[in-house]
């Protein structure tokens, strides 16, 4: 699986119905309809998110894992 920034992966977030609520500092939050949970995404600078986290926040929104392949 290979890295992608904060900003990367909130484009996807969106492609897969996700929206975006607010903005507090550096973290964007989404929502889904239908879906109780909800992401915190860390935007910062162009920085990739770390693998552990990019991989819970995959698991949460659902997403498959070929789309970072």
């Amino acid at each position: 699986m290979k890295q992608i920034s904060g900003k990367e992966f909130c484009k996807t977030l969106e492609k897969y119905g996700w929206m975006c609520v607010r903005i507090r500092g550096s973290h964007h939050i989404y929502i889904k309809r239908g879906n109780t949970n909800r992401i915190s995404v860390p935007v910062h600078k162009n920085k990739p998110l770390k693998i552990g986290l990019l991989k819970h926040l995959i698991k949460i929104a659902d997403i498959p894992k070929t789309e970072f392949e």
